[in-house]
């Protein structure tokens, strides 16, 4: 087997260990099967490598960042919110919550820093519901916290 990076043909199959490390935590993992070069040492893990160490890195990043689903839920919880409710504050289809609390989908980031902001100043929900009221619909939580930035700075 040919090296995927330099093309040299010394590959051997290894069991070693494979630190992972991301924003100051690190994990090692052990026993990881795969071939590698003997050259300048790039290699392909097994499947069953590979598939652990997917996951580590998942957990990791995680970890380190935070579980963003987690934090969604929460915030609406606290919020006394249903999915549905925060759905249409937010300007975001019925079911949008409900995806970003199992995983499924990514929330956009200005949701998300909308998101936290109103649960340390959970008056701006009430801005938020009046824009929404007072006829100025948004597109979004982007144009949301542009228009709550907006009254505020004038009033």
């Amino acid at each position: 087997m040919k090296c995927p990076a330099c093309g040299q043909t010394n590959m051997a199959e290894t069991i070693r260990e494979e630190t992972l490390a991301y924003g100051g935590q690190s994990l090692t993992l052990h026993a990881m099967h795969g071939t590698f070069c003997s050259s300048c040492g790039e290699g392909i893990w097994d499947a069953e490598s590979y598939r652990r160490y997917t996951e580590a890195q998942a957990g990791l990043l995680r970890t380190v960042k935070g579980d963003v689903s987690a934090d969604i839920k929460r915030i609406r919880k606290s919020l006394k919110l249903t999915q549905t409710e925060l759905a249409e504050i937010f300007g975001v289809g019925k079911v949008a919550f409900s995806r970003y609390e199992r995983g499924e989908t990514r929330p956009p980031a200005p949701l998300v820093t909308l998101l936290k902001l109103v649960e340390r100043h959970p008056e701006l929900l009430v801005e938020m519901r009046g824009l929404k009221t007072q006829g100025e619909a948004t597109r979004g939580a982007a144009q949301c916290l542009s228009q709550v930035a907006k009254k505020r700075a004038v009033g």
